[in-house]
């Protein structure tokens, strides 16, 4: 690509994120001399659509994270696509550790209590932890969880190996694989073969004591159906930093069940991400001006 002369829109120029672009080894440019766009807001698909029709010298379009939802309607194979993914897989994975670690023990049901309470929880040591999806966030998951002991089984579109994982199936195993596990946590994109992934039939075939915890989009469980599993006590209970509708509006049953965390999607929060974007950027401009690959890669076929 060579010269890489980057337009900041609509938010206009941070003095970090211009900094990192020039780091990088790229220009700040006005989007009539741009090559290359960074959409620095999380929605605006439209917006971005008309700024590409108005500037057909862009080339390259930076997302800031890792979901693309909000613009599957607009990517093409005229562009270079890159998004935030694997940027905000550490801290996303911590956050699924705490949630998982918090719902076995019991915390937050200890948590909602004014008085000594029965014992209540069960170890994350030695557990079969079922994760769906096969991308950073999984990866630096595993990581974290070895420790414990657990047996690791991944559910993923390619059932190929990931280190330290036990066995990797693809998602035609899910009702099979969750049969057993103690675990299941939601890491994979949002697409439309993943949406309502977690309906009544999953989580039937779940344990009774087995507990949910979703990091990826609130879209993958049918809310409804969590909530019937949960007050009848056939699952042991969900950890979300997701949800659907979202945010919960006050009022919605899940707030009030003992057996649920809610953390209000701050698996990565912006104080977290924004300078881990940062650095993302500043490695795909030096790559794109040297001509690699950038990181990062939107598949515009299956949108994530």
């Amino acid at each position: 690509m060579g010269e890489v002369r980057c337009a900041l829109l609509p938010l206009g120029q941070r003095e970090e994120l211009a900094t990192a672009v020039t780091e990088g080894g790229g220009q700040v440019v006005d989007i009539d001399q741009a090559n290359t766009l960074i959409w620095t807001s999380t929605g605006d698909a439209e917006e971005l659509r008309s700024v590409l029709e108005q500037h057909p010298g862009v080339e390259w379009v930076q997302l800031p994270f890792a979901g693309v939802e909000p613009f599957v309607g607009i990517l093409d194979h005229q562009h270079i696509w890159t998004c935030g993914k694997g940027v905000y897989a550490e801290p996303v994975a911590e956050h699924a550790l705490a949630l998982t670690l918090g719902g076995l023990r019991g915390i937050g049901r200890y948590a909602r209590r004014n008085t000594w309470s029965e014992p209540f929880g069960k170890n994350l040591l030695g557990a079969h932890v079922c994760i769906l999806g096969g991308g950073a966030i999984t990866r630096s998951l595993v990581r974290l969880l070895l420790p414990f002991g657990s047996y690791l089984t991944v559910l993923r579109n390619r059932p190929d190996p990931i280190p330290g994982v036990a066995e990797v199936f693809g998602l035609d195993n899910l009702h099979r694989v969750v049969a057993d596990a103690d675990v299941v946590i939601l890491a994979l994109a949002l697409t439309p073969e993943t949406e309502g992934i977690i309906d009544e039939t999953v989580l039937a075939a779940m344990p009774d004591d087995a507990w949910l915890v979703n990091v990826a989009r609130g879209k993958h469980v049918d809310t409804d159906a969590l909530v019937a599993a949960l007050s009848e006590g056939r699952l042991g209970g969900a950890a979300l930093d997701v949800t659907e509708p979202e945010p919960l509006p006050d009022g919605h049953p899940l707030w009030a069940l003992d057996n649920v965390i809610i953390s209000p999607h701050v698996g990565n929060t912006p104080e977290m991400g924004i300078k881990l974007l940062w650095t993302r950027v500043r490695e795909n401009v030096e790559r794109r001006s040297q001509d690699r690959e950038p990181l990062g890669l939107v598949d515009v076929d299956l949108g994530y």
